[in-house]
């Protein structure tokens, strides 16, 4: 044996890295800073938003919601207009986007080619790369005319006449409307949601799908009764995610709403405005005063329906958590 083996023999094994005890509690310490903050965060916006929207809250109170006069020159607001239009956009974009994006996630996870999944989900999530801006100028200047000449003037011609049918659509076939920014929103959530509902699909245990295909089961039956009990809190949240971005979207609605500040009729094709376009069009140059407090009104209101989505989409999966408790 040499004198160098004989060194590394003799030497003492390495001791341990004695653990630091303070590194735990600064994790510790830095996780709960983090929570912490954004909840501050959240409670300094919405401070900051009852503050600047105070002259109108004094001024108008909850008649603002109900009210649809929007008169800066008279120095009246109301948010009635606005708020119709950011709700009736988001539901026409969800009643549209939810079916087309489960559609896409069953295909993508159930009945696609290996070979098509990949190129296919890459190109669905490049959809939400696109900028706002660009799909508000597409709808405005090309599909805008399409709905125009191709569904608003049929639908006319074929209901006119017809009390309620009539009635809704109904308007100046320009092709700009709550329909029009209803099915830009839908087109540009289709992403979102069908790519969380695509990801909580594939987490669905192959065991389980398996099974209830050696019972004999279709794939509509083991997609209804396996894959969606066992993923509904992700698909719940794919849908709301689609929601707060319809709820929230500036540029393209902008576009092609409309930015008409009267509600005239309840017809799917008239042009109407939202919050989000009314906060772009006019906080630029709105003067101090009732002019720039109502549009933060306007913030506040949109705050509080995303609050208020949020808290019953919680709810209903509670709802859904105990009935399944109920049924075991």
């Amino acid at each position: 044996m040499s004198v160098t083996q004989e060194a590394r023999s003799s030497a003492p094994p390495p001791q341990p890295r004695a653990p630091r005890a303070w590194l735990d509690p600064l994790f510790a310490l830095c996780a709960s800073g983090a929570a912490w903050l954004t909840l501050a965060l959240m409670v300094g916006i919405i401070l900051s938003l009852v503050a600047g929207a105070a002259p109108s809250i004094e001024k108008f109170g909850l008649g603002f919601l109900t009210s649809a006069v929007w008169d800066p020159v008279g120095n009246q607001y109301g948010g009635l207009v606005m708020i119709y239009g950011t709700l009736a956009t988001s539901l026409i974009a969800l009643l549209i986007a939810v079916p087309v994006s489960f559609g896409i996630a069953l295909f993508l996870t159930e009945l696609s080619p290996n070979w098509l999944k990949r190129p296919l989900g890459i190109a669905i999530e490049l959809l939400a790369a696109v900028p706002s801006i660009v799909y508000g100028m597409w709808g405005l200047l090309v599909f805008g005319p399409v709905l125009a000449k191709y569904v608003q003037q049929p639908l006319q011609a074929a209901f006119n006449g017809v009390p309620v049918l009539g009635a809704l659509v109904s308007g100046a076939p320009v092709g700009i409307g709550i329909l029009s920014a209803g099915i830009i929103l839908a087109i540009m959530i289709i992403p979102f949601i069908a790519s969380v509902m695509r990801d909580v699909f594939e987490v669905t245990p192959p065991m389980l799908k398996e099974s209830a295909y050696g019972l004999g089961s279709t794939t509509w039956e083991v997609v209804y009764k396996i894959v969606l009990p066992y993923t509904k809190a992700g698909v719940v949240g794919g849908i709301m995610l689609g929601l707060g971005r319809a709820l929230g979207e500036t540029m393209a609605v902008t576009f092609v709403i409309g930015n008409f500040n009267q509600l005239d009729s309840l017809s799917v094709f008239e042009a109407a405005n939202s919050i989000t376009s009314a906060l772009a069009n006019e906080f630029a140059e709105a003067s101090e005063g009732l002019h720039q407090a109502s549009l933060i009104y306007l913030g506040l209101v949109l705050f509080f329906i995303t609050f208020v989505v949020l808290s019953l989409s919680k709810i209903l999966l509670a709802r859904m958590q105990r009935a399944e408790g109920t049924r075991s």
